[in-house]
């Protein structure tokens, strides 16, 4: 390690004093200017988590659906997926680190994870449409170059993007070509042997209208689009030419306002569709003739999808276990359909990301969403080996054409993370195969009215959780107080969590009825306000 070039380096992207910040789920966010020295210490952290399995690893510049004046960071480890847990630590700890002891937090760092600073490292780089992201995606190349690291950088791409060229690059081609245009061709390529086996949608079914956030997503279905043939219709709106990154846009905006974003012209049951920011979240929604907004949220894009599948399965005859992996969030009523009605296995992870990934991978076939829709389907290597032979080697005609099928669904999902270019593309397919309208698919269930609020508390840690989340722990008391207020209610249900981020308890309830279930969301605020110690006033009706 050359010590000098270290610290003439750290001196150009120097830490603010005072600040501290924590490397999680979604890596480091901030605002842009905050992040100078962050960005460049992961630019070091790459190589070394590089050279220590051997491997590329991506780096990505991003802060996803948050506003345009934030930013952020996070690494890609070699298979696409997030940033071991481990290393997590390792990365807080760099980045918080006072100027001097930078190369002793390094030291350290390769000791405690056995990384041998002579061998090669390699990162690729990908960045959002922010404005602050070139600079940042600068200071990244920094780091990397003082730990003597090769990089590629993408330059502007989405998320999923970054993660497919990662785990390309590192089985050696197998899952694709790590360019664009090997993205670009894979999914096209199994979207379209997909629909040439759909005979029944109308044009008006192929209409679909896309708010891009503003957002990088844009600029990469403009460059897709030539890929496809005339009759994928899609129409971009929101493409970063007028308005502001994630303002009043958006798929974050939509599920959580539930009403359509600006800057999209919403005909009467016209399907629609918003990525987010970096275009790792999708959600649906169309408006009926009274006026009134339907959301198609995660939970029903994995019911969509795990029907398909499981349609599939069925017809090939192997004995693959399938399963839906959910967070507490999902809604109850998508929870008793897939359960109930599809009789496919349903489980519950804590939220994030990770969680569900980490679950998924137990199965033969796993699919994953969260409510605000971020997810995918996960084929294990057995499934995916088995599933491309019967396409080979089967003599049935109905089994060949179920296999084929689900070789083109494993080729058109992104497996290493959600990806709201492929799971459009996914929709779109089961959509145009099955002959479903968006208002068809929309009534499969109807959605428990519910309600997330949030209280400010003096410190989140009060709270403790058990069984994913749906139960408190911590305070004593607390869950006692939830289950008395559950019961008053039909259908319903309540649960508390603390925020990863910051001093708030996020809380959410279900019940038959929307006046109910803002009713039991409030009460349970009230005993989370006087049980974990709330900030402030307590919480208003």
């Amino acid at each position: 390690m050359d010590s000098e070039a270290l610290r003439k380096y750290s001196a150009l992207h120097p830490k603010p004093a005072g600040l501290t910040l924590q490397y999680g789920t979604a890596g480091f966010r901030s605002k842009a200017e905050q992040l100078d020295h962050i960005v460049f210490r992961m630019g070091l952290l790459a190589v070394l988590r590089s050279k220590a399995v051997a491997a590329t690893i991506g780096i990505m510049v991003t802060a996803s659906h948050n506003p345009e004046e934030d930013n952020g960071v996070k690494l890609v480890d070699p298979l696409g997926e997030m940033l071991h847990p481990s290393w997590e630590e390792y990365a807080t700890q760099l980045a918080n680190a006072e100027e001097q002891e930078l190369q002793k937090v390094i030291t350290e760092i390769c000791q405690k994870a056995a990384v041998n600073l002579h061998k090669d490292a390699s990162v690729f780089i990908g960045r959002d449409t922010r404005p602050s992201s070139e600079k940042l995606s600068q200071s990244v190349i920094d780091g990397i170059q003082v730990l003597g690291g090769q990089y590629h950088d993408y330059g502007l791409v989405t998320t999923p993007q970054l993660h497919y060229m990662v785990c390309c690059q590192n089985t050696q081609g197998q899952y694709g070509k790590a360019t664009l245009e090997g993205y670009y061709e894979k999914l096209s390529k199994a979207f379209m042997e997909l629909i040439k086996q759909s005979h029944c949608s109308g044009e008006s079914q192929r209409h679909l209208k896309i708010d891009c956030a503003n957002g990088i997503g844009a600029l990469k279905l403009s460059e897709m689009k030539s890929y496809f043939p005339q009759e994928v219709l899609i129409h971009i709106y929101n493409d970063g030419t007028r308005g502001k990154l994630n303002h009043l846009c958006g798929a974050d905006f939509v599920k959580v306002h539930q009403k359509p974003p600006r800057g999209l012209d919403m005909k009467p049951n016209e399907k629609c569709c918003s990525f987010d920011g970096d275009a790792d979240r999708i959600v649906y929604y169309y408006e009926d003739t009274a006026g009134h907004f339907h959301l198609i949220d995660g939970d029903k894009i994995a019911t969509l999808i795990s029907i398909f599948l499981k349609e599939l399965l069925a017809k090939v005859k192997q004995n693959f276990k399938m399963a839906v992996v959910q967070t507490a969030y999902a809604n109850g009523n998508s929870t008793r359909y897939l359960e109930e009605t599809l009789k496919v296995t349903v489980h519950c992870v804590k939220t994030g990301v990770k969680h569900l990934h980490h679950k998924a991978q137990e199965f033969d076939v796993g699919v994953y969403f969260e409510a605000n829709g971020h997810g995918t389907v996960l084929f294990s290597k057995a499934a995916e080996t088995k599933i491309r032979q019967l396409v080979k080697e089967e003599k049935d005609d109905e089994k060949r054409e179920a296999a084929k099928m689900l070789e083109n669904m494993i080729d058109l999902i992104n497996q290493t993370v959600g990806d709201a270019v492929s799971d459009m593309l996914v929709i779109e397919a089961i959509l145009a195969l099955k002959g479903l309208t968006v208002q068809q698919w929309d009534a499969l269930y109807a959605d428990l009215p519910n309600r997330l609020l949030k209280v400010q508390v003096a410190d989140r840690r009060v709270i403790d959780t058990t069984d994913a989340e749906r139960r408190a722990l911590k305070p004593p008391g607390l869950q006692d107080k939830i289950d008395a207020l559950v019961k008053k209610y039909k259908l319903s249900r309540a649960f508390v969590r603390p925020s990863g981020t910051e001093d708030v308890v996020r809380i959410y309830a279900e019940a038959d009825t929307q006046e109910n279930a803002d009713a039991l969301a409030h009460e349970v605020s009230l005993a989370v306000f006087h049980l974990a110690g709330g900030k402030g006033a307590p919480p208003q009706p």
